[in-house]
């Protein structure tokens, strides 16, 4: 029987065409989607625990099958997504469109059709004789800095929801079911950078904000090409070092006016070897050791202020444990790899103490784009990864 005419596969479209019409752009609550999940569960007699933001119009949702007081697995995705403003889609990019082999929606690939293959497979994980439960983690805001499953994690290892202490955890991000056991850290840090308002041809006694601000701009050029050239290695990347990138520059307001304001929005990408918050902590030792006293020297009120304004741990999971080689027999695969993107796999290990890997039905390579979309026999392979796992869980 073909993929896509499995009953497996049926109810994964089926959940999959739901999920997709949930429009949770990071922006927007996804409380209807959690609404309907929560109400999903509970019609197969499983109960789950909400963990909302600060403004209650977000949420995440942990949920477990099977005897809570045994060490399980945890099966996470995000449930927000990417913007799809300024992108051309060929359909509506919130109602699923199956064709060619392939379903197209925002989300369809990163990652609800993780969440619709595991949710399918929750009638058959509550009619089996579980000896070690399934848990399943729901998060929100993953797309602008893994922000709501932290909340989640500390409840979680505070012992809020009942539970021993998980043996793995499979993040669900799309990897084409490889293996994934290592990502880079990052830190996103935003600087503004205070000079004083004056004519032009005065210039000399104010502090431009652009030129101080240019040459931090070029300080952390210097880390970037310091880290490539002698920093730490580590073969399994793409890009096998830390990095650091300036991606936003800007100030001024006219060319006869010298700028009391400029703002640099810049990031770094980290390897397990390296210290993220001391590369952000050098950068501001430079501005505040070396910048900031020939700015107050013309101007006392002026300064540089830095922002840490998102950050997430990185992945560094040793090839050698218990959880890749799980992984990698439920995958039928004996590879492993690391990936440029970040996902929340390194929080579950920093915040909640469980080892953890990426894996994940699809490419990464056409999500976030317009026509996003997964492969049938991606879901197919999702699902056969969730069919093994059960059985791991009965034995």
């Amino acid at each position: 029987m073909s993929p896509d005419t499995t009953p497996e596969m049926s109810a994964t479209l089926e959940i999959l065409t739901t999920l997709v019409g949930f429009d949770t752009t990071s922006r927007h609550s996804n409380l209807a989607l959690i609404d309907w999940t929560e109400a999903y569960l509970a019609r197969h007699g499983i109960a789950s625990h909400r963990t909302p933001d600060p403004t209650g119009q977000k949420a995440s949702l942990f949920a477990s099958i099977g005897p809570k007081d045994q060490p399980g697995y945890v099966l996470s995705g995000h449930t927000d997504v990417v913007p799809v403003d300024g992108q051309i889609w060929a359909s509506d990019p919130f109602t699923l469109s199956v064709r060619d082999g392939k379903a197209y929606g925002r989300g369809a690939v990163d990652m609800k059709g993780f969440l619709a293959c595991c949710l399918a497979a929750v009638p058959a994980m509550v009619a089996a004789p579980l000896a070690k439960p399934i848990h399943l983690a729901l998060s929100y805001d993953e797309e602008v800095g893994c922000v709501g499953v932290r909340p989640m994690l500390h409840r979680l290892a505070a012992g809020a929801f009942g539970i021993g202490q998980p043996l793995a955890a499979f993040i669900g991000e799309p990897t084409s079911m490889n293996v994934v056991i290592g990502h880079k850290g990052k830190r996103s840090i935003r600087v503004h950078v205070r000079g004083s308002h004056a004519h032009s041809s005065l210039a000399p006694l104010y502090v431009n904000a652009v030129e101080f601000g240019a040459r931090l701009v070029v300080f952390i050029r210097d880390q970037a090409e310091r880290l490539a050239a002698t920093g730490a290695r580590d073969g399994l990347y793409d890009i096998t070092h830390s990095t650091a990138h300036v991606g936003m520059f800007s100030g001024g307001t006219a060319l006869n006016i010298v700028p009391a304001s400029a703002e640099i929005v810049y990031e770094y990408r980290v390897i397990a070897q390296d210290d993220a918050d001391a590369l952000v902590e050098e950068a501001i030792a430079h501005a505040r050791d070396v910048l900031e006293p020939k700015m107050r020297s013309v101007d006392p009120a002026s300064g540089i202020d830095f922002e840490v304004y998102t950050s997430f741990a990185g992945l560094d999971t040793e090839p050698g444990a218990p959880v890749v080689s799980l992984a990698k027999r439920l995958a039928g695969r004996n590879d492993h790899s690391k990936v440029a993107f970040g996902t929340e796999a390194g929080l579950f290990t920093v915040i909640a103490g469980i080892p953890a890997v990426v894996i994940g039905p699809g490419s990464i390579e056409p999500a976030h784009k317009a026509d996003e979309f997964i492969g049938l026999d991606d879901l197919a392979q999702c699902n056969r990864f969730l069919a093994r796992l059960l059985a791991e869980a009965c034995a």
